[in-house]
């Protein structure tokens, strides 16, 4: 049987088998609608709302503030639309500071809002780590006129370098100002606190099958206070918020996913690194490997990403898929595209470069052995790849 080592879990990570079964009875003995007023019906609330709870505690927030969605995207969709979209009810302006080096979810979001004529987006510049420095935050916040709504969003930590933010910082410097602050977390969830008093922010964004859970379903935080219209009307679920029959054994499996992850938060974080350090020592040793993204202490703890001298992408992951490891060139969302990343292009980086990149996100059940493996099979596909373009021309 062909060895598979999966070094893509920034892109996806395998269902828990805890979580499956803690899934599992709401697919068929407790199938109820939440909403309905009958005994089947309140079994399936009851399991929302200890999920909700669950949930609620791991962030230190209050029950109300959790909305539950149907993955990430819609949750940093919620986060721009939603105060943007109440504030031209009220006849005001929005404004969106965000970076270009966001995930999609964000960065489309800001422009389609702007398109539409409902907002002004200001884009940061992030340095060459790929971080929002708090001087290019204020410059932005700078140009905010008086009167208009200004929603702020930088992700906690960066899915294709794994860039982790000062989120504390740049929330403060935010409020400061009046403006709201939202976090992408998807990346950072399993890996780093989401403690969102500790944070400070307004809004924040998870997707449960980043952090060994089910996909299909996320979550939205939304501070209590804060006025959001909502872009998806029907029935009242999620406290007006955001309509839709709740997908009640997806809800459970997030819960009991986010529970697992931070009931053992130290050592598989550890675990995480000391193969990531690993992997990093060993790619830089290899001809024409730069590291993208900050240094250790400032990326995730799981994260490396690379970009290579005189090689693409496409066939470096040809290569390895073919010898069984699954990686990624950035963004799961963007994998298989010839564009180069804009990630790498916002933080400086040359088309030439921007088109090899490699990230290689490590799991619970990667080992040692794993990594030896990936760089030894790396390094061959390296040394092919260039070959055939010096013997190319290219």
């Amino acid at each position: 049987m062909k060895r598979v080592i999966y070094l893509d879990h920034a892109a996806t990570t395998p269902t828990d088998p805890r979580v499956v079964e803690a899934m599992l009875p709401y697919f068929s003995d407790l199938y109820g609608n939440p909403s309905s007023a009958h005994s089947v019906g309140r079994k399936a609330e009851s399991a929302v709302e200890m999920a909700r709870a669950t949930l609620a505690r791991l962030l230190n927030c209050s029950r109300e503030e959790v909305i539950f969605t149907a993955c990430g995207t819609e949750s940093d969709n919620m986060a721009l639309r939603g105060p943007i979209m109440a504030a031209a009810e009220r006849g005001q302006k929005g404004h969106i500071i965000t970076a270009h080096s966001e995930h999609h979810a964000v960065s489309y979001t800001a422009a389609q809002v702007a398109a539409l004529g409902l907002a002004r987006v200001t884009w940061l510049q992030v340095d060459r780590a790929g971080r929002v420095t708090p001087e290019a935050l204020t410059d932005a916040l700078d140009q905010v006129a008086p009167g208009e709504v200004a929603v702020v969003s930088v992700m906690y930590a960066n899915n294709e370098v794994g860039t982790v933010q000062p989120i504390r910082e740049l929330a403060a410097l935010a409020h400061q100002r009046g403006a709201l602050f939202h976090t992408d977390a998807v990346q950072a969830a399993g890996q780093l606190s989401l403690d969102v008093a500790e944070l400070g922010v307004d809004m924040l964004s998870l997707s449960a099958h980043k952090f060994y859970g089910p996909k299909g379903v996320g979550l939205f935080y939304l501070r209590k206070g804060l006025e959001l219209l909502s872009a998806q009307t029907g029935g009242g679920q999620e406290f007006g918020r955001r309509a839709g029959t709740h997908n009640v054994p997806l809800i459970v499996g997030m819960a009991k996913a986010l529970d697992l992850a931070y009931s053992d938060l130290p050592a598989r974080v550890d675990h995480y690194r000391t193969l990531r350090d690993a992997l990093i020592d060993g790619v830089l040793a290899l001809p024409g490997a730069h590291l993208t993204g900050a240094d250790k202490a400032g990326r995730l703890p799981n994260h490396a990403s690379f970009v290579f001298d005189g090689i693409e992408a496409n066939a470096l992951l040809m290569h390895l898929d073919i010898n069984g490891i699954a990686g990624s060139s950035g963004s799961a969302c963007n994998t298989g595209s010839p564009k180069p990343s804009e990630v790498l292009l916002s933080m400086g980086y040359p088309e030439r470069l921007a088109l090899s990149s490699l990230r290689l996100t490590v799991g619970k059940a990667n080992t040692l052995d794993d990594i030896t493996y990936t760089l030894n099979t790396l390094a061959g596909a390296l040394e092919r790849i260039r070959a055939v373009r010096v013997a190319q021309g290219v």
